[in-house]
């Protein structure tokens, strides 16, 4: 059946309790390496660093960048009026920096930021919480939350800078950036030592590392969870996609390294990597890979015996010298087997094997261990009856995950019973190549198809559903087993349609957006969040939700 249906359619400044006096003539020293030159008073001593005018702080150094309509050197007088004191800048905009400031010439600006940022900070390995730093296409936020977890079951004081949130010794703040900017990066990373956070899980992004946004930082454990398409409109290929990735690996970015070798649905890419970073230490996730993919050599850790527990899997890790510990991932997914198994060897990398004993206790702990809370949008059930799942799955390899997921979870509890309906939407001002095949993917795994948005951004809504829906309708014509194609917009027609429709033993799964709450449509923002609007849908049918009750308008 094919329907169509339409309807109506911050950033975060921590500022640090102490206060950092670093002169300019220490900042030239140390960018070197970037064959800086200066004009005015290099004594002037510096406070911070700040890449925005609108926000840079007194007695900061301001960071004015060519961007692509507009160069920060623009701004530099509302800069100066907020306190700015100095600027760092290239060629260009160092004609409009007056005469009486000083400032720092260098000629690729987001090249210098980052070290100065460390500088400033006092960001130098010594004196920074151990970072682990997690890449990959998908599996970065749940892998990290699993770092964070696992961490403080060791007793540890914790951090955790991502997609979701900033959190620093357990408190939160909303994030802007997967990976911040150069200069708030390190700014949280300050924050974190003065809160006395001893070690930090960090998502790291391919725009961060393309954009320089992490360079001066020094990472304790880098992982790599997979890579497959996604972010083509910043990258222009695979290749150069993974070389983005492959910078975190790079000398001088970070210490340890762990690889998982055959993660994802193109893991040839793990082991590329594996093979050009010389002391690499490898996962290979075994059964629990989410494609079966041999290795090409022993990998140092492997997952085997899996085996179903709950809504989750448990799994024994065994590294080469025959040492091995089991654990339990009470979240859905063989995906998920994959993201706390990288998170588990990136916690042994990262300590001497005299405490590795003491890891292994943490991870056999129970009621509840370290993998067993949930992460915000990520595979989170919000019904049980039926079963509905939010998930942040946006690219193709992340929708089949998730859908294969959740089919294996639905036949284990309802055998033939009952249906798998699917809400999702493609981004727009993304990659567009993407689009059809996410189509195909949901008519190849799910019973019922409802296109909707995303986020559109600023291109037309429709013109973004169009080439996902046709591709859908094709694929479910091809395989002619009853599977139904539904466009309905907005958002919340299409959930609110999901719930109408479904019985106790369906499945429902809205993929796409996760733990956001807010819309961007022609660059506006509107409220809206999956699991608030499923909640109450569930509850308007008569079914009981997991969580909090949803909030009504007349509250």
């Amino acid at each position: 059946m094919v329907t169509r249906h339409h309807g109506k359619a911050t950033t975060i400044m921590l500022r640090t309790q102490n206060t950092f006096h670093t002169k300019l003539k220490a900042i030239l020293k140390y960018l070197a390496s970037h064959h800086p030159t200066s004009t005015g008073d290099t004594e002037t001593t510096v406070a911070g660093i700040s890449l925005n005018s609108k926000t840079v702080g007194p007695g900061e150094l301001y960071a004015a960048l060519a961007g692509a309509q507009h160069h920060g050197a623009d701004y530099i007088n509302q800069a100066l009026d907020a306190g700015a004191v100095a600027v760092l800048t290239d060629a260009s905009g160092a004609t409009r920096v007056p005469e009486h400031v000083p400032a720092i010439v260098v000629d690729n600006v987001r090249g210098a930021l980052a070290d100065a940022a460390a500088l400033i900070y006092g960001n130098v390995e010594s004196q920074t919480p151990r970072v682990y730093g997690v890449t990959g296409t998908n599996g970065k936020t749940t892998t990290t939350y699993f770092l964070n977890a696992l961490l403080a079951e060791l007793g540890q004081t914790t951090g955790l800078i991502g997609t979701i949130e900033t959190r620093i010794a357990g408190v939160s703040v909303p994030s802007q950036f997967t990976t911040p900017e150069a200069p708030d990066l390190h700014r949280l990373i300050a924050r974190m030592r003065e809160a006395g956070v001893e070690s930090a899980a960090m998502e790291v992004s391919s725009h961060a590392m393309a954009y320089k946004r992490t360079f001066g930082l020094r990472y304790a454990v880098a992982g790599f969870t997979n890579l497959t398409q996604d972010h083509l409109d910043l990258h222009g290929s695979m290749d150069e996609y993974f070389a983005a990735k492959a910078l975190l690996f790079a000398q001088g970015h970070s210490v340890g390294h762990v690889i998982t070798l055959n993660g994802g649905a193109e893991p040839q890419w793990g082991q590329q990597l594996a093979d050009q970073v010389d002391d690499a230490v490898t996962l290979d996730l075994g059964p629990a890979a989410p494609v079966a993919e041999p290795t090409q050599a022993k990998a140092t850790w492997q997952v085997q015996d899996l085996e179903p527990a709950g809504l989750g899997h448990a799994f024994t890790l065994r590294h080469t010298s025959g040492f091995t510990a089991t654990t339990t991932v009470d979240m859905p997914g063989k995906f998920n087997v994959a993201n706390a198994a990288l998170a588990a060897v990136m916690v042994f990398t990262g300590h001497d094997r005299e405490h590795w004993e003491r890891i292994r206790t943490a991870l056999g702990a129970k009621n509840p261990g370290p993998f067993a809370s949930a992460v915000p949008g990520r595979m989170e059930v919000i019904g049980s009856e039926p079963t509905v799942v939010v998930d942040f799955a946006h690219n193709p390899d992340g929708l089949t995950q998730a859908l294969q997921a959740v089919n294996q979870s639905r036949v284990q509890h309802h055998g033939s019973r009952g249906r798998t309906i699917m809400v999702f939407g493609a981004t727009g001002q993304r990659d567009t190549a993407k689009r059809p095949l996410m189509g195909r993917i949901a008519a190849e795994y799910a019973d019922v198809v409802i296109v909707t948005d995303d986020d559109p951004h600023h291109e037309d809504p429709a013109e973004i559903r169009h080439p996902v829906f046709e591709a859908a309708v094709a694929h479910a014509q091809v395989l002619d087993d009853g599977t139904e194609v539904v466009e309905i917009a907005p958002r919340a027609d299409a959930l609110a349609y999901a719930v109408q429709i479904a019985t106790p033993q369906d499945t429902i799964l809205a993929a796409g957006r996760g733990h956001e709450t807010h819309q961007d449509i022609s660059g506006q923002s509107f409220e809206i969040d999956d699991r608030v609007v499923l909640r109450e849908a569930l509850e308007d049918h008569g079914f009981i939700t997991n969580g909090p009750a949803s909030p009504r308008a007349s509250d």
